[in-house]
């Protein structure tokens, strides 16, 4: 008796791949996803790391009238870039080393869906004139292949680099920027919308709590939650996540007081030895560990002083340490902490 496959219907597909949030410059982009849904063009899509780029790209699809086809994803900084061509427009069997058979490129398995091309500004120039005839033509060829081949493909491309300024360096196609922005929908960083991270903050951490097996819902003190609020989050959403999962994880749910933003942050963090080091060959006099440990963990106190500001609260958080641990630290290696302000 074969299987029946349930498939999934286009609401339930949307709220798969929801996004949270009320501040207004998250709503003001979630409304200009909804509305390039509807128009059958290419969308570029442009955010730092962690801002949720694949997912914009899925509502897209999912919004749209090719919600039931096919939804195809390659990124481009995932292949050599000799593979990369290969990958996206297939290849015919014999037209390079290992190629024992034919394979359809992606383009092919999106016929009438979409393809996302994510870090797009990794391809090649030779790759980004074929994608400008697919763009302009809907037709190629396959790697090694002479049969032109026709396709309706809607693609949206997304990066975290500032394609104009490729385009002025010569990096990337004037003409191909030009095609792939009928609409740029550029996603606000996390620090953009602080109003946001209570929310996500305790979403995700009862999230963490259920996948736990915790039934107390977790809950962050105002110390805590100040500093998800305070944080500057140079690795976004994605970050958020992780540093949140792992409150979760170390505090076993109930009441979140300590937020590590660093894993890695110990007195006792191994570190490479510098080149000269290296070359320095065994040691051949007698060394002050400690010494040395309290000068490495001075220099990376002050420096994140000097890169908040002196702000002693930031500097703390930037290191994954709470403001009385950072300030212990201070007063332990004898640190004027507004001795160089």
């Amino acid at each position: 008796m074969s299987r029946l496959v349930r498939r999934h219907s286009q609401a339930e597909l949307i709220e798969k791949y929801r996004m949270l949030g009320e501040s207004e410059p998250f709503l003001n982009c979630l409304e200009q996803v909804s509305a390039a849904a509807r128009i059958n063009r290419p969308v570029l899509i442009v955010g730092e790391r962690g801002t949720g780029k694949e997912l914009v790209a899925a509502r897209i699809h999912y919004l749209s009238a090719r919600w039931d086809q096919s939804r195809i994803t390659v990124n481009c900084a995932a292949f050599a870039p000799e593979l990369l061509e290969s990958e996206i427009f297939g290849h015919e069997r014999g037209s390079f080393t290992g190629a024992d058979k034919m394979k359809p490129g992606r383009f092919e398995l999106a016929h009438r869906g979409s393809l996302f091309l994510d870090e797009l500004a990794q391809s090649t120039k030779p790759l980004q004139e074929k994608l400008l005839r697919v763009l302009e033509y809907g037709e190629f060829e396959r790697v090694g292949g002479i049969e032109t081949l026709q396709i309706d493909v809607r693609v949206i491309a997304a990066t975290h680099e500032d394609l104009p300024v490729l385009v002025d360096q010569g990096q990337f196609r004037a003409d191909l920027l030009d095609r792939l922005s009928f609409e740029v929908i550029t996603i606000p960083p996390l620090r953009a919308r602080r109003d946001d991270i209570p929310f996500l903050a305790q979403y995700l951490a009862r999230r963490m709590a259920r996948e736990m097996g915790i039934e107390e819902h977790p809950e962050f003190t105002n110390r805590s939650m100040n500093h998800l609020i305070e944080y500057p989050w140079p690795g976004n959403v994605r970050e958020l996540k992780n540093v949140v999962e792992r409150s979760v994880y170390r505090e076993r749910g109930g009441v979140i007081e300590e937020i590590v933003f660093d894993p890695f942050a110990s007195p006792y963090r191994l570190r490479l030895p510098s080149a000269k080091e290296s070359e320095e060959g065994p040691i051949s006099e007698p060394v002050k560990l400690q010494e040395l440990m309290d000068e490495y963990e001075r220099s990376w106190l002050m420096r994140s002083l000097r890169s908040h500001n002196f702000h002693q609260r930031h500097a703390a958080t930037s290191l994954g340490l709470s403001y009385h641990q950072f300030r212990r630290c201070l007063a332990r290696l004898e640190i004027d902490a507004k001795a160089d302000h």
